[in-house]
């Protein structure tokens, strides 16, 4: 079986070589002068003496690809292999060890203690109240597998792990990491939590534990995973114990999954008016549109008009033409709604028309006079939502295959 080895602050090596990689000999340098009469083949044959730019440093550039490449499998490692192997021999044969690791089951093993005081600032205080009269320490650790006892204490020498045993006791050695502030270990166990080990079965579980052990991803991860399906992960065995035992938990998880569905909403509801805002830009463009260069079967007298079935790069020229056929045909546009619709596309335009006089579509001006006579209450509304059809083009951005025709 792979082991796997956490990351250090050693440079990362490659290769059979145990030191860091050398930079390559640049050669020889020769100065490069040109002459001023030089033709371009002299240049040209020069330039190929030129010495090659030097390679980048070397530490520089294996600390920017370790802090930015995935975390590193079984075949990587940050430290000589030796070195590792060095270590991993020293815990397995116990040569010189001075400290009994001992489980609630009365299985055991050898350690030695400057190598666990040197890896954890929690177990030298530890190792010095356990000695007996020998000098011998004994180590002592309670309710959890001897398995992953003997992970915790070899991850201490050589940084080495299984990732089948470590996925098997990863909730153990992640409170085994925090009891005894071993950060390196810590990060090891929140990757393998967060690389698809959470189900819905044991979410509720891992996340009491993350809470615990102060591991803030993995906690925000379980949440999540709640926050998006509560009714499933409500009936788990594990919900219901939680409902009894930390009902502040069961409180705390509901309030989010309230939270988050009204921010849902609020998102939804900016997303439906987003599309009206646009829906009503559409409509300006195309009234602009008919009234400018005449379309379809409804435009200036002095245009030549495309006929019902051609087609229009305005999505809304359609529905618009439509509604002007309506409103200049009936009978009684004071009460009919299609007709009062037309009215307000009418009034909007006029509060996003720029132009002063030379404005081809009807009654511009005219609701512009309008506009000097109504209410503050009733202008401030008008501005705003001619302000938000605006805010709506702006944000279709300039490669947007819609062209403004309003402003």
């Amino acid at each position: 079986m792979a082991s796997s080895e956490v990351n250090t602050s050693s440079v990362s090596t490659h290769g059979g070589d145990d030191t860091f990689p050398q930079v390559n000999d640049m050669g020889e340098e020769g100065d490069f002068q040109a002459p001023a009469n030089a033709n371009l083949a002299l240049l040209q044959s020069s330039a190929k003496n030129t010495p090659k730019p030097p390679p980048l440093p070397c530490l520089t550039y294996h600390r920017f690809h370790a802090s930015t490449r995935k975390p590193l499998s079984s075949s990587s490692r940050l430290v000589p292999k030796e070195t590792v192997e060095t270590w991993d021999k020293l815990f397995q044969e116990g040569i010189g060890a001075d400290t009994y690791v001992e489980v609630d089951n009365k299985s055991h093993f050898l350690a030695h203690s400057c190598v666990l005081a040197a890896a954890s600032p929690v177990l030298p205080q530890l190792l010095y109240q356990s000695r007996d009269r020998k000098g011998k320490a004994h180590l002592k650790f309670f309710g959890v597998p001897y398995e992953a006892v003997y992970m915790f204490i070899r991850f201490l020498y050589s940084s080495c792990y299984e990732e089948e045993e470590m996925k098997k006791y990863v909730l153990s050695l992640l409170v085994l990491s925090h009891c005894y502030s071993v950060p390196s270990l810590k990060r090891v166990c929140v990757e393998v939590l967060d690389q698809g080990w959470i189900n819905k079965e044991n979410v509720i579980d891992v996340l009491q534990l993350a809470r615990s052990c102060n591991a803030t991803r993995i906690s925000f991860v379980c949440v999540s995973m709640v926050i998006k399906d509560l009714k499933s992960i409500a009936s788990t065995e594990g919900w219901k114990v939680m409902t009894r035992g930390d009902p502040l938990l069961e409180q705390e998880l509901l309030e989010g999954v309230v939270e988050a569905d009204a921010r849902r909403q609020e998102r939804r509801k900016k997303v439906e008016e987003r599309r009206m805002y646009l829906d009503l830009y559409e409509t300006m463009e195309a009234l602009v549109h008919i009234y400018s260069e005449g379309c379809g079967t409804i435009g200036p007298r002095d245009k030549a008009l495309k006929g019902s079935e051609a087609v229009c790069k305005f999505p809304a020229c359609k529905g618009v033409e439509g509604g002007l056929r309506h409103f200049l045909g009936c009978k009684s546009r004071a009460s009919c709604a299609h007709c009062k619709r037309m009215w307000q596309i009418l009034q909007l335009h006029s509060c996003l028309c720029e132009s002063s006089g030379s404005c081809e579509v009807p009654l511009c001006r005219n609701f512009k006079e309008k506009m000097k006579k109504m209410s503050k209450r009733e202008e401030s509304k008008w501005r705003l939502l001619a302000a938000n059809v605006i805010t709506a083009r702006n944000r279709l951005g300039p490669f947007s295959s819609r062209c403004s025709a309003l402003i």
